[in-house]
């Protein structure tokens, strides 16, 4: 197989054809709507999530007109039916998610991980989706919890590089700097919230303070000057040049 271009769509408000209503079919249905896509189902047997879901379905067999004025085709059915769907839209040049079926799919869904506004999406080209499952709870659990707080400052540093006309190349190494300089103030906050605190305490901040929440461990942990400098996660090393 060729390599796939990854692709993100906008489906809010256009119509999307799912062939097929059994509980596969119904879970693609929820990610369609998700999307805000104007979707019909067509099946003979409709599960009873998609029957309740409020939206059309033809309780019959496919025919190729059902693909008139759609952008995007699901088929959730069986080997033979989602063959028909794929002729029938090649015909139409029209792409289809044919689930769990490579041979008959022209677009691929992947494992996905929204978060904080940033969405990202792990293809297998159909042909290992548990692996791909794999991969999108790993990437889950390593994903900064303030993801949010990356993405405020890419939005606010955008405009800057703009209006200075930064080539496409320096913007990454900026935004690094931007992201280590938003750790540096936030931990900066933290240390004069936290000698605040000490201060108040009878015995001084030269003794140690109980720090309990703000990602520490319940612990006594000693204020010092010398406490490391929080950075970003993973990308301080040569092997991070993807950003």
């Amino acid at each position: 197989m060729t390599e796939l271009l990854p692709l993100f769509l906008n489906l809010s408000g256009r119509r999307v054809l799912l062939v097929g209503a059994g509980p596969v079919a119904a879970s693609k249905l929820q990610a369609l709507l998700a999307a805000g896509a104007d979707v019909t189902v067509v099946a003979p047997d409709v599960d009873p999530a998609i029957a309740r879901a409020g939206v059309p379905v033809e309780r019959r067999a496919f025919a190729s007109a059902d693909l008139d004025g759609v952008w995007l085709a699901v088929a959730a059915a069986t080997p033979g039916v989602n063959r028909l769907v794929a002729q029938a839209a090649e015909a139409r040049h029209i792409f289809v998610n044919a689930v769990d079926d490579p041979a008959n799919a022209s677009a691929f869904l992947g494992g996905v991980v929204r978060r904080d506004g940033v969405t990202l999406a792990i293809s297998t080209s159909g042909v290992a989706p548990a692996l791909a499952g794999l991969l999108r709870e790993g990437l889950d659990a390593v994903l900064p919890p303030d993801l949010g707080s990356w993405l405020d400052e890419s939005r606010r540093q955008r405009p800057v590089w703009r209006r200075d006309q930064v080539p496409m190349p320096d913007r990454r190494p900026m935004l690094l700097e931007a992201l280590n300089a938003l750790y540096s103030r936030n931990e900066s906050a933290g240390r004069a919230e936290l000698a605040g605190r000490a201060e108040a305490l009878p015995y001084g901040p030269s003794n140690h303070l109980s720090i309990v929440g703000q990602g520490f461990s319940p612990a006594e942990t000693p204020l010092t000057e010398n406490t490391p400098a929080v950075r970003v996660p993973w990308t301080s090393g040569p092997e991070d040049s993807w950003m």
